[in-house]
């Protein structure tokens, strides 16, 4: 009996050192787990906010007049667009990368606007896009019909945390830690 309480304090030591060595390999792996989780529910917390942006946008666009679309350069009503989206960034407490202020790119074929900025911040450009003519086919009956539609489209650069984290566990590992997340929206015109 003796010899047995002689050893059992030997094995108990054995079996701590063994779970120590299993927590630190199992460590890692929670720590990317969990960073992973809350990545990605903030980048889908992102990607909802960012909808809801742009189809504002699109909202507000639908109600605006096209008779100024055909000036060149970036109309009235565009620049009101744009001013929108980024008023709902700026709500929403999301950069926007200098989006206020700038002037849009034309192609007049199409009466598309891009507004392509990386300042303020941003790890990447952001880009939106605002179609003021848009079409889309709907059929009623056995008739198909052209809608024009304004279409606001947004490409929004997202850093994920988890690069921070692979880094720390994988020293001189290269992961691309941003993404564009792109969302977009389409109202039928109601003038």
């Amino acid at each position: 009996m003796v010899h047995l309480l002689q050893k059992l304090p030997a094995s108990i030591r054995s079996d701590r050192g063994s779970q120590i060595v299993e927590f630190a390999v199992a460590l890692p792996l929670l720590i990317v787990f969990v960073v992973g989780i809350f990545d990605f529910g903030e980048a889908f917390n992102q990607k909802q906010k960012l909808s809801n942006v742009v189809r504002e946008g699109a909202r507000f666009a639908s109600t605006l007049p096209t008779n100024d679309l055909d000036s060149g350069g970036t109309p009235p009503s565009v620049l009101a667009i744009r001013d929108v989206v980024d008023s709902y960034l700026t709500a929403n407490r999301m950069n926007d990368c200098g989006l206020n202020g700038t002037t849009g790119t034309p192609d007049l074929a199409t009466l598309t606007w891009t507004f392509s900025v990386s300042g303020n911040g941003c790890p990447t450009a952001m880009v939106l896009t605002i179609e003021r003519a848009y079409a889309f086919p709907t059929i009623v009956g056995v008739n198909t019909f052209q809608v024009v539609s304004s279409r606001v489209t947004l490409k929004y650069p997202f850093r994920w945390h988890f690069n921070k984290v692979i880094t720390t566990l994988v020293p001189g590992a290269t992961y691309q830690g941003v993404t564009q997340i792109t969302t977009d929206a389409v109202v039928p015109n109601m003038n």
